[in-house]
This record gives C-alpha cells, structure tokens and sequence, in this order.
C-alpha cells in the first residue's frame, strides 16, 4: 500500500481550513484517513497560526515510505522539516 501525507478539507464555502493526514494513495481528498497529523488554516491572521503539526509524527511516516503532496512539501519546507 502506497501512502501520501497531503491535505483534507474542511470549512465552509469560501472559509477553507485543512487537516494534514496521511492516507493510502488511492483514496479520494476527503476519504478516510490513516493517521492526522497537522493543521493548516491559511485563513488566520498571523503565519505562526497558519500551520500546526507533529514533527515526530511526519517524520515517523516519512520513514516509513509515505510520500508527501507538492502543497505539503511546500508547507513543512517552509518550517524547516527536511524532506528526503
């Protein structure tokens, strides 16, 4: 089984937030999930409140062989997190 780490969305029309989780390959964007781990709310104020999430968790499964979206990749560069 093939594992991504990419973006679930929630929210409303036009107020989007979405949850970070790591799913099977196949599954559609908003289908069951394997694992959250993290937050992304491009709609709050300031960049520190934007992005929340588990660096050990990421890194756990990053280890483990799960590939992360292009959004994402973006999104954990931009803290730091080095992507292999």
């Amino acid at each position: 089984m093939s594992t991504k780490i990419r973006l679930k969305r929630f929210g409303t029309k036009k107020r989007p937030f979405y949850r970070i989780v790591v799913v099977d390959s196949r599954a559609p964007r908003d289908g069951r999930s394997l694992d959250e781990v993290g937050l992304y709310h491009p709609l709050a104020g300031e960049e520190e409140q934007q992005v929340r999430f588990d660096e050990e968790k990421i890194r756990e499964w990053l280890q483990k062989g799960a590939r992360p979206s292009d959004t994402v990749k973006k999104l954990l560069n931009n803290h730091n997190v080095t992507i292999k």
